[in-house]
């Protein structure tokens, strides 16, 4: 019913109430000036946030293929480290003159004065 009619109380038109209203509109206006400021806020912190999110995903997975990689090479160079020693010791035994004889006998079929040699085929 109090929408059909309308209020027709009309304001006292005093100083005390005009400085009320006054107050309230500047109460008002800091109200939506904080309210813009927290949202302002909030979207810059919200957009830092998302890059330093995507900045910690990113280098984590930098670094867990950097990690990969290492294990890799760690691999690579033990099975370098295990030719390498078996090279010089293969250069150690050629510098004997026994085991290039027993080199030339097994791979060229040379053999000793009065010696005959057999090859028995492999299964």
């Amino acid at each position: 019913m109090s929408v059909l009619h309308k209020n027709k109380v009309t304001k006292i038109q005093s100083s005390y109430v005009l400085e009320q209203e006054r107050k309230e509109k500047r109460a008002m206006q800091r109200r939506r000036i904080a309210i813009i400021r927290f949202t302002l806020l909030s979207g810059i912190l919200l957009a830092l946030s998302s890059v330093l999110l995507y900045t910690l995903i990113s280098q984590s997975a930098n670094i867990e293929a950097k990690i990969e990689e290492k294990q890799k090479l760690e691999h690579k160079l033990e099975k370098l480290e295990k030719k390498e020693r078996q090279l010089k010791e293969e250069i150690k035994k050629l510098n004997d003159d026994e085991y290039i004889t027993e080199l030339a006998r097994k791979n060229y079929f040379l053999s000793k004065e009065g010696e005959i040699i057999f090859t028995v085929p492999e299964e």
